[in-house]
Parts: C-alpha cells; structure tokens; sequence
C-alpha cells in the first residue's frame, strides 16, 4: 500500500509552493514567479497520485471499518478528488500567469493556492482520524462483532455441543480476519522455532 508514502508529498508540496508564492508576492521577481509555477504544478501532480493511490487503497480496507469509518473514508475520498481538481486547475492559470506575465493572475492564482494548501491540512486530519481512530481498532472492531455473534448464536442453541461449534466457528472467523489484514499490510507472520515445537512435544 504506497498511499501512506504519496501523502505526505501532497502535504509538503503545496506547502513550499505557497511559501515561495508569497515571497514572489513580496520580492516579485521572475526567477520566484517560475519557482512557484513550478512547484505548484509538482504539487498539482502530487495530488493526483495521492488520489489515485487512495482510490485504489480505499476499497481493501473499507469493508473492515465501523460505518462512521466508512463515511470517514468517503468523505476523504471525495475531498481528494477535489483538492486533485482544484490544485490542477491553480497550476494551469498560475502557469498561465507566469508565462504571460501577468502577476494578476498569478497573485489571484497563489491566493487560491493558499486555500487548497488550507484545505489540504483538513484532508490530513481526516486520514489521520481514519488511521488512529478507525483504522488502528478496526481488526478489534471486527473481532468483537464475530464474538458477538457466536454469543448471540451459543444463547439461541440448547445444545453444548452447538454452542462449542458456534464459538469454533468465530475462531475460524478470526483466524481468517487475521491472515487477511496480515496480507493487506504485507504482514508476515512469525514463523515459529522448530526446535521449541520439539520441546513442547516432548514435555
């Protein structure tokens, strides 16, 4: 998953591009007037790969997440889109403005960069919430509800031995949930010591 890696150029670039937008506003200058065009248009790059990357990573984890975590993911999904769209079109009329030299343009053009740049903290914030406050929990969020399930399933059964069943079958679950996060992340999972296994049979 390279989404996490994408991200923070989306977060840094826009950043320097407004830094040396408001130097070219105080000092003017065409050789800061080309830097900023230049890197507004990186940054404009950037969070079409940070989207796409997104959109692509979004759909593996989303079946995992509470639903206000899937209406978190939503949300950051569309707000990238429209960062995506909204920094294209700076960088186009602010290289417009650059290569006409018209410092109109590019003055209106940095002012706009200035609020994507905003508005690119927010979608920061909002990936953060779906790491640290729906994306780190989630596996415990989904372990309880197969729990909670076979509980509900074991009060409705008479039989013990369908009751054992009920909970064997939310061990599988779990087991399964595991091996699946495990390849989502890339996770391998710890190979136990052969000659521990030996000792273990031989007590």
């Amino acid at each position: 998953m390279i989404h996490p890696a994408t991200a923070h150029f989306a977060m840094v670039l826009p950043v320097v591009a407004s830094a040396f937008g408001l130097i070219y506003l105080t000092k003017k200058g065409e050789l800061f007037s080309k830097i900023a065009a230049r890197l507004t248009l990186l940054a404009a790059i950037a969070m079409i790969g940070v989207w796409y990357t997104g959109s692509q990573a979004g759909p593996q984890i989303y079946d995992y997440l509470s639903e206000a975590g899937q209406a978190t993911l939503i949300s950051h999904k569309n707000l990238g889109l429209y960062l995506a769209i909204a920094m294209s079109i700076i960088a186009i009329v602010q290289m417009i403005g650059c290569k006409l030299g018209k410092r109109l343009i590019e003055t209106a053009a940095i002012i706009a960069l200035l609020g994507a740049t905003a508005t690119t903290f927010l979608q920061g914030k909002m990936g953060g919430e779906l790491v640290y406050n729906h994306g780190t929990p989630f596996k415990s969020y989904m372990i309880m509800d197969s729990l909670n399930e076979a509980v509900a399933t074991a009060e409705e059964e008479e039989e013990d031995e369908a009751k054992i069943e009920a909970f064997e079958d939310a061990i599988d679950d779990i087991k399964m949930l595991d091996e699946e996060v495990n390849a989502l992340y890339g996770i391998t999972a710890p190979v136990e010591d052969d000659d521990e296994d030996d000792e273990e049979a031989e007590e």
